[in-house]
Protein backbone atom coordinates (compact mmCIF):
# COMPACT_ATOMS: atom_id res chain seq x y z
CA UNK A 1 0.00 0.00 0.00
CA UNK A 2 2.67 2.51 1.07
CA UNK A 3 4.91 1.45 -1.80
CA UNK A 4 2.16 2.16 -4.33
CA UNK A 5 1.39 5.56 -2.77
CA UNK A 6 5.06 6.53 -2.64
CA UNK A 7 5.64 5.48 -6.24
CA UNK A 8 2.55 7.35 -7.44
CA UNK A 9 3.59 10.49 -5.54
CA UNK A 10 7.11 10.35 -7.00
CA UNK A 11 5.73 9.99 -10.52
CA UNK A 12 3.39 12.93 -9.96
CA UNK A 13 6.25 15.14 -8.79
CA UNK A 14 8.39 14.16 -11.78
CA UNK A 15 5.58 15.00 -14.20
CA UNK A 16 5.11 18.36 -12.48
CA UNK A 17 8.84 19.00 -12.78
CA UNK A 18 8.70 18.15 -16.48
CA UNK A 19 5.98 20.73 -17.14
CA UNK A 20 7.73 23.37 -15.04
CA UNK A 21 11.20 22.84 -16.54
CA UNK A 22 11.00 25.54 -19.27
CA UNK A 23 9.70 28.10 -16.79
CA UNK A 24 12.45 27.17 -14.30
CA UNK A 25 15.28 27.25 -16.84
CA UNK A 26 14.34 30.23 -19.01
CA UNK A 27 15.11 33.71 -17.69
CA UNK A 28 12.58 36.53 -17.49
CA UNK A 29 9.45 34.38 -17.58
CA UNK A 30 6.30 36.49 -17.18
CA UNK A 31 4.36 36.13 -13.93
CA UNK A 32 1.13 35.24 -15.74
CA UNK A 33 2.90 32.50 -17.66
CA UNK A 34 4.48 31.14 -14.46
CA UNK A 35 1.09 30.94 -12.78
CA UNK A 36 -0.42 29.05 -15.70
CA UNK A 37 2.52 26.63 -15.72
CA UNK A 38 2.15 26.09 -11.96
CA UNK A 39 -1.55 25.26 -12.27
CA UNK A 40 -0.92 22.86 -15.16
CA UNK A 41 1.94 21.18 -13.31
CA UNK A 42 -0.19 20.67 -10.19
CA UNK A 43 -3.07 19.29 -12.25
CA UNK A 44 -0.79 16.89 -14.15
CA UNK A 45 0.80 15.76 -10.87
CA UNK A 46 -2.60 15.04 -9.33
CA UNK A 47 -3.82 13.10 -12.38
CA UNK A 48 -0.61 11.06 -12.50
CA UNK A 49 -0.83 10.28 -8.78
CA UNK A 50 -4.48 9.25 -9.09
CA UNK A 51 -3.73 6.98 -12.05
CA UNK A 52 -0.78 5.14 -10.54
CA UNK A 53 -2.30 4.95 -7.05
CA UNK A 54 -5.49 3.29 -8.32
CA UNK A 55 -5.73 -0.49 -8.30
CA UNK A 56 -7.77 -0.52 -11.51
CA UNK A 57 -6.31 0.99 -14.71
CA UNK A 58 -7.79 4.05 -16.37
CA UNK A 59 -6.03 5.46 -19.43
CA UNK A 60 -2.28 5.00 -18.93
CA UNK A 61 -1.06 2.08 -21.02
CA UNK A 62 1.72 -0.34 -20.04
CA UNK A 63 1.44 0.77 -16.42
CA UNK A 64 3.02 -2.41 -15.07
CA UNK A 65 5.28 -3.14 -18.05
CA UNK A 66 8.33 -1.12 -17.14
CA UNK A 67 10.41 0.49 -18.48
CA UNK A 68 8.08 1.51 -21.34
CA UNK A 69 6.62 4.61 -19.70
CA UNK A 70 9.89 5.40 -17.93
CA UNK A 71 11.73 5.44 -21.23
CA UNK A 72 9.14 7.76 -22.77
CA UNK A 73 9.27 10.09 -19.78
CA UNK A 74 13.07 10.25 -19.79
CA UNK A 75 13.04 10.98 -23.53
CA UNK A 76 10.47 13.77 -23.22
CA UNK A 77 12.16 15.25 -20.14
CA UNK A 78 15.56 15.16 -21.84
CA UNK A 79 14.14 16.79 -24.96
CA UNK A 80 12.42 19.59 -23.00
CA UNK A 81 15.49 20.19 -20.83
CA UNK A 82 17.89 20.35 -23.78
CA UNK A 83 15.65 22.71 -25.75
CA UNK A 84 15.16 24.89 -22.66
CA UNK A 85 18.92 25.19 -22.24
CA UNK A 86 19.35 26.07 -25.92
CA UNK A 87 16.69 28.79 -25.67
CA UNK A 88 18.32 30.08 -22.50
CA UNK A 89 21.64 30.29 -24.34
CA UNK A 90 20.19 32.82 -26.77
CA UNK A 91 20.08 35.44 -23.98
CA UNK A 92 22.29 34.00 -21.20
CA UNK A 93 24.94 31.86 -22.89
CA UNK A 94 27.08 29.45 -20.89
CA UNK A 95 29.53 26.71 -21.82
CA UNK A 96 26.76 24.11 -21.59
CA UNK A 97 24.27 26.04 -23.70
CA UNK A 98 26.94 26.87 -26.29
CA UNK A 99 27.94 23.21 -26.53
CA UNK A 100 24.32 22.07 -26.92
CA UNK A 101 23.67 24.76 -29.53
CA UNK A 102 26.74 23.72 -31.53
CA UNK A 103 25.71 20.06 -31.42
CA UNK A 104 22.16 20.98 -32.42
CA UNK A 105 23.39 23.09 -35.34
CA UNK A 106 25.55 20.24 -36.61
CA UNK A 107 22.74 17.71 -36.34
CA UNK A 108 20.11 20.08 -37.69
CA UNK A 109 22.20 21.01 -40.74
CA UNK A 110 22.99 17.33 -41.36
CA UNK A 111 19.32 16.27 -41.24
CA UNK A 112 18.05 19.35 -43.09
CA UNK A 113 17.87 17.88 -46.57
CA UNK A 114 14.92 17.96 -49.01
CA UNK A 115 11.79 16.18 -47.74
CA UNK A 116 13.38 15.41 -44.37
CA UNK A 117 11.35 15.96 -41.17
CA UNK A 118 13.59 18.88 -40.17
CA UNK A 119 13.20 20.52 -43.58
CA UNK A 120 9.42 20.11 -43.30
CA UNK A 121 9.24 21.86 -39.94
CA UNK A 122 11.47 24.68 -41.22
CA UNK A 123 9.18 25.14 -44.21
CA UNK A 124 6.25 25.33 -41.80
CA UNK A 125 7.44 28.76 -40.64
CA UNK A 126 5.99 31.91 -42.23
CA UNK A 127 7.82 33.30 -45.25
CA UNK A 128 8.91 36.46 -43.41
CA UNK A 129 10.63 34.59 -40.55
CA UNK A 130 14.11 35.97 -39.86
CA UNK A 131 17.24 33.87 -40.28
CA UNK A 132 17.95 33.72 -36.53
CA UNK A 133 14.56 32.13 -35.82
CA UNK A 134 14.96 29.67 -38.69
CA UNK A 135 18.36 28.66 -37.33
CA UNK A 136 16.91 28.24 -33.81
CA UNK A 137 14.08 26.06 -35.12
CA UNK A 138 16.48 23.95 -37.18
CA UNK A 139 18.81 23.50 -34.21
CA UNK A 140 15.99 22.56 -31.84
CA UNK A 141 14.37 20.21 -34.35
CA UNK A 142 17.66 18.45 -35.03
CA UNK A 143 18.33 17.75 -31.36
CA UNK A 144 14.73 16.76 -30.62
CA UNK A 145 14.65 14.36 -33.57
CA UNK A 146 17.96 12.84 -32.43
CA UNK A 147 16.50 12.24 -28.96
CA UNK A 148 13.47 10.53 -30.49
CA UNK A 149 15.65 8.30 -32.66
CA UNK A 150 17.81 7.29 -29.68
CA UNK A 151 14.67 6.52 -27.68
CA UNK A 152 13.22 4.29 -30.38
CA UNK A 153 16.56 2.51 -30.80
CA UNK A 154 16.74 1.86 -27.05
CA UNK A 155 13.20 0.48 -27.04
CA UNK A 156 13.94 -1.79 -30.00
CA UNK A 157 16.93 -3.11 -28.04
CA UNK A 158 14.65 -3.83 -25.07
CA UNK A 159 12.15 -5.66 -27.26
CA UNK A 160 14.49 -7.63 -29.51
CA UNK A 161 17.45 -8.30 -27.23
CA UNK A 162 16.10 -8.01 -23.68
CA UNK A 163 12.83 -9.75 -24.64
CA UNK A 164 10.55 -7.10 -23.15
CA UNK A 165 7.99 -7.65 -21.60
CA UNK A 166 8.19 -11.45 -21.44
CA UNK A 167 11.17 -11.52 -19.09
CA UNK A 168 9.09 -9.78 -16.40
CA UNK A 169 6.62 -12.64 -16.19
CA UNK A 170 2.97 -12.80 -17.22
CA UNK A 171 1.66 -9.82 -19.16
CA UNK A 172 -1.76 -8.61 -17.99
CA UNK A 173 -3.59 -7.16 -21.00
CA UNK A 174 -6.33 -5.58 -18.88
CA UNK A 175 -3.87 -3.68 -16.66
CA UNK A 176 -1.43 -2.65 -19.39
CA UNK A 177 -3.90 -1.97 -22.21
CA UNK A 178 -6.98 -0.52 -20.45
CA UNK A 179 -8.28 1.07 -23.67
CA UNK A 180 -8.10 -2.23 -25.56
CA UNK A 181 -11.11 -4.51 -25.11
CA UNK A 182 -10.21 -8.15 -25.89
CA UNK A 183 -13.93 -9.09 -25.92
CA UNK A 184 -15.00 -6.43 -28.44
CA UNK A 185 -15.26 -9.00 -31.22
CA UNK A 186 -12.96 -10.64 -33.69
CA UNK A 187 -9.67 -12.40 -33.11
CA UNK A 188 -7.63 -10.49 -30.54
CA UNK A 189 -4.44 -11.46 -32.37
CA UNK A 190 -5.65 -9.90 -35.62
CA UNK A 191 -6.78 -6.73 -33.86
CA UNK A 192 -3.46 -6.33 -32.05
CA UNK A 193 -1.49 -6.73 -35.29
CA UNK A 194 -3.81 -4.31 -37.07
CA UNK A 195 -3.39 -1.68 -34.33
CA UNK A 196 0.36 -2.26 -34.35
CA UNK A 197 0.58 -1.63 -38.11
CA UNK A 198 -1.58 1.50 -37.84
CA UNK A 199 0.53 2.93 -35.02
CA UNK A 200 3.81 2.19 -36.79
CA UNK A 201 2.55 3.83 -39.97
CA UNK A 202 1.39 6.90 -38.04
CA UNK A 203 4.70 7.09 -36.22
CA UNK A 204 6.59 7.24 -39.52
CA UNK A 205 4.22 9.70 -41.19
CA UNK A 206 3.52 12.23 -38.41
CA UNK A 207 6.93 13.99 -38.47
CA UNK A 208 6.16 14.86 -42.10
CA UNK A 209 2.39 15.27 -41.81
CA UNK A 210 2.26 17.60 -38.80
CA UNK A 211 4.26 20.46 -40.41
CA UNK A 212 2.36 19.98 -43.68
CA UNK A 213 -1.01 20.23 -41.92
CA UNK A 214 0.09 23.31 -39.95
CA UNK A 215 1.30 24.95 -43.15
CA UNK A 216 -1.96 24.18 -44.92
CA UNK A 217 -4.00 25.50 -41.98
CA UNK A 218 -2.00 28.75 -42.01
CA UNK A 219 -4.06 29.86 -45.01
CA UNK A 220 -7.23 29.72 -42.91
CA UNK A 221 -5.95 30.88 -39.52
CA UNK A 222 -3.03 32.92 -38.26
CA UNK A 223 0.27 31.16 -39.02
CA UNK A 224 2.10 29.60 -36.10
CA UNK A 225 4.75 31.74 -34.45
CA UNK A 226 7.62 30.34 -32.43
CA UNK A 227 8.98 33.64 -31.15
CA UNK A 228 8.04 32.72 -27.59
CA UNK A 229 10.69 30.30 -26.22
CA UNK A 230 8.15 28.17 -24.35
CA UNK A 231 6.03 27.84 -27.49
CA UNK A 232 9.13 26.78 -29.42
CA UNK A 233 10.11 24.22 -26.78
CA UNK A 234 6.71 22.54 -26.49
CA UNK A 235 5.98 22.64 -30.23
CA UNK A 236 9.27 21.01 -31.19
CA UNK A 237 9.06 18.52 -28.31
CA UNK A 238 5.54 17.46 -29.31
CA UNK A 239 6.56 17.20 -32.97
CA UNK A 240 9.46 14.87 -32.09
CA UNK A 241 7.99 12.95 -29.13
CA UNK A 242 4.44 12.20 -30.30
CA UNK A 243 5.46 10.18 -33.41
CA UNK A 244 8.16 8.35 -31.42
CA UNK A 245 5.65 7.47 -28.70
CA UNK A 246 3.10 6.20 -31.23
CA UNK A 247 5.78 4.17 -33.01
CA UNK A 248 6.87 2.62 -29.70
CA UNK A 249 3.25 1.73 -28.96
CA UNK A 250 2.97 -0.01 -32.33
CA UNK A 251 6.14 -2.00 -31.70
CA UNK A 252 4.90 -2.95 -28.22
CA UNK A 253 1.53 -4.15 -29.50
CA UNK A 254 3.24 -6.17 -32.21
CA UNK A 255 5.41 -7.81 -29.54
CA UNK A 256 2.35 -8.63 -27.44
CA UNK A 257 0.69 -10.18 -30.49
CA UNK A 258 3.78 -12.35 -31.01
CA UNK A 259 3.63 -13.45 -27.36
CA UNK A 260 -0.04 -14.42 -27.68
CA UNK A 261 0.65 -16.33 -30.89
CA UNK A 262 3.52 -18.19 -29.24
CA UNK A 263 1.31 -19.01 -26.24
CA UNK A 264 -1.39 -20.39 -28.53
CA UNK A 265 1.14 -22.46 -30.41
CA UNK A 266 2.42 -24.05 -27.19
CA UNK A 267 -1.12 -24.65 -25.95
CA UNK A 268 -2.15 -26.37 -29.18
CA UNK A 269 1.04 -28.44 -29.18
CA UNK A 270 0.45 -29.57 -25.60
CA UNK A 271 -3.17 -30.44 -26.37
CA UNK A 272 -2.15 -32.48 -29.43
CA UNK A 273 0.53 -34.31 -27.46
CA UNK A 274 -1.92 -35.19 -24.70
CA UNK A 275 -4.46 -36.54 -27.22
CA UNK A 276 -1.79 -38.76 -28.80
CA UNK A 277 -1.30 -40.46 -25.42
CA UNK A 278 2.40 -39.70 -25.09
CA UNK A 279 3.38 -36.98 -22.62
CA UNK A 280 2.07 -33.56 -21.66
CA UNK A 281 4.20 -30.50 -20.78
CA UNK A 282 2.69 -28.25 -18.14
Amino acid sequence: MMTRITGAAARGLLVALLLATPALVLPDVADDSSQIVLVMAMLAAFLTFAEYNAKSPSIVEFRDASPFNRLRFVALFGCVLVLSLICKGRTDPTDVTNALTSIGQIIGNAIDFPFSPVRMIVLMLPADTDDAMISAVRTSAGLAYLVSLVTMTAFLFLVRVMNWPARQGAFNVWINLPMFDPTAGGDVLYRLRRDARVNIALGFLLPFAIPAMVKAAADLIDPITLDNPQTLIWTISAWAFLPASILMRGIAMGKIADMIEEKRRRTYANATTAEDGSFQIA
